[in-house]
C-alpha cells in the first residue's frame, strides 16, 4: 500500500502545545493528502491491477501504508489529544477504547463480508477458488476454532491485518500522552525502545494458530511513524520550515531509491537486485525498516512545500472532493476493503483488458466518493433541520 504525495509533515498544530486548551483551525492538508491515501489503497487491494503498477509504492521505499499509518497519527492528535486537554486522563482513555471497540468490530465485519463474497464467487479462471486466494480456506474448513482467534486477533489473515495493527497502536496512545506530561522526551525515548524491539523481533504477535507466522505489520514497529505524525500535529515534534538544501536532500533519497526499489531496475541489471536484497531489514514492511521512515520523511517534505504554505495551492473542485473523501476515512477505507475483490473478481471475468481496468478503477474511484458524501450526509443529521 504506496504513497509519494502524503500528508505534510509540517503540518500546523490543530490543537495548542500540552497543557494549552485553545483550539486552532484544522489543517486542510490533512484531509486532502488522506483522501488521495484512500484512493491509493483502493488500488493496492484490486487483485492483478494493472493500474497498481504505477501507484507511488512501485517506485520507492515506502507505500499507503505509510500514509495510513502517518496520517491516522495526526488525526488522533486533533481527536483524541485535544479530549485528554480538555477532559483529562478518564475521558481520554474512555475516548480510546470507544474507538478501539469500533475499529474491533469494523475488522470482524470486513472479514465476514469479505469471506462471503469469497466463497459466493466460487473459482476464478485459472482453477484456483477465490477463498484459496486470500488464504481462507483454513476458516472455511473449521470456522469454528478459528472464530475465537478472529475475535482475540490472534487469527490475522495477511489480508486483514491493518485494522488490528491500528487497535494496537491506538491502544499505546494514551501511554504516550500521559509520558510526554512527565517529560516532554520521555515518549520519544519510548516510542525509539519499543520500535528497535520490533527490529529484533521481540514484539511478534501470532497471526495464525497453526504456524509461526507473525502479524504482517507489526504495531510495535509501526507506532513510530504514527507518533511521529501523532506529536508534530501536537507541536511537541518542530516541523522544519522550507530549505533548499532540505528539499535537494529530499529530492535527492526519493531519486536514488528508486532503482532499489523499481523491479524493472531489478530486471536491468542484478547489481540492483543484489542491493535490493542486502538492504532488506532496512526496507523491511514488517518491522517497519529505517529507510522506509526516511523515504516516507522525505516525500511528506516535498508535498507540504509543493502544495504552498498551510496548503494555499489546495484548491479546485477535485481538491474539495479529496478532501471529504479525507473526512471519513474510516468508513472509504472499509469500503474500499469490501469492494477491491468483487471489483477484481468481476476483471476476471470481463477479461483484463486496458478499458475494462479503467472501467474497473473508475467505479471503485466513484463507489469510495458516493461512500464519503453519504456518511458526511448521515453524520449532518438531516432528519434533525
Amino acid at each position: 500500500m504506496p504513497a509519494p504525495t502524503t500528508v505534510p509533515s509540517d503540518a500546523a498544530p490543530a490543537i495548542a502545545p500540552l497543557g494549552q486548551k485553545t483550539r486552532r483551525p484544522r489543517d486542510p492538508r490533512l484531509d486532502f493528502f488522506r483522501g488521495v491515501g484512500m484512493l491509493i489503497i483502493l488500488l493496492a487491494h484490486i487483485p492483478s491491477d494493472g493500474w497498481a503498477l504505477w501507484i507511488p509504492a512501485r517506485f520507492g521505499f515506502s507505500d499507503a501504508t505509510e500514509m495510513f499509518v502517518f496520517q491516522s497519527g495526526m488525526a488522533s492528535a486533533i481527536a483524541f489529544g485535544s479530549t485528554y486537554d480538555r477532559n483529562g486522563a478518564i475521558a481520554l482513555i474512555a475516548r480510546v477504547a470507544q474507538r478501539v471497540w469500533q475499529i474491533f468490530w469494523a475488522h470482524i465485519s470486513v472479514f465476514i463480508v469479505v469471506a462471503a463474497i469469497m466463497v459466493v464467487a466460487g473459482t476464478r479462471y485459472d482453477g484456483v477458488t477465490y477463498v484459496d486466494s486470500l488464504n481462507l480456506v483454513p476458516f472455511i474448513k473449521d470456522p469454528g476454532h478459528l472464530l475465537v482467534g478472529l475475535l482475540t486477533l490472534t487469527y490475522v489473515p495477511n489480508y486483514f491485518d491493518i485494522l488490528p495493527m491500528y487497535i494496537v497502536i491506538l491502544a499505546l496512545m494514551p501511554v504516550m500522552i500521559f509520558a510526554s506530561k512527565a517529560n516532554r522526551y520521555l515518549p520519544f525515548l519510548l516510542m525509539s525502545g519499543i520500535w528497535l524491539a520490533a527490529q529484533f523481533g521481540l514484539t511478534r504477535l501470532p497471526a495464525e494458530p497453526w504456524s509461526d507466522r507473525p502479524w504482517f505489520f507489526d504495531p510495535f514497529g509501526w507506532q513510530f511513524l504514527f507518533f511521529t505524525g501523532f506529536f508534530l500535529m501536537r507541536g511537541a515534534l518542530p516541523a522544519p520550515g522550507y530549505d533548499r538544501r532540505l528539499m535537494a536532500l529530499a529530492v535527492a533519497i526519493v531519486i536514488a531509491t528508486v532503482p532499489f526499489a523499481w523491479v524493472r531496475f531489478q530486471e536491468v541489471h542484478p547489481f540492483f537486485q543484489m542491493a535490493a536484497a542486502r538492504i532488506a531489514p532496512l526496507t523491511d514492511k514488517t518491522d517497519f525498516g529505517l529507510l522506509r521512515f526516511v523515504h516516507f520523511m522525505a516525500l511528506c517534505y516535498i508535498a507540504v512545500h509543493v502544495v504552498g504554505e498551510k496548503g494555499a495551492r489546495l484548491r479546485g473542485p477535485i481538491v474539495r472532493v479529496l478532501t471529504v473523501v479525507g473526512q471519513q476515512s474510516l468508513a472509504v477505507f472499509i469500503t474500499g476493503m469490501v469492494i477491491a475483490q468483487p471489483i477484481g473478481i468481476a476483471l476476471d471475468h470481463a477479461g483484463r483488458t486496458a478499458a475494462a481496468e479503467g472501467v474497473g478503477n473508475l467505479f471503485g474511484f466513484m463507489t469510495l466518493l458516493g461512500t464519503a458524501y453519504l456518511v458526511r450526509w448521515f453524520k449532518s443529521s438531516p432528519w434533525k433541520s
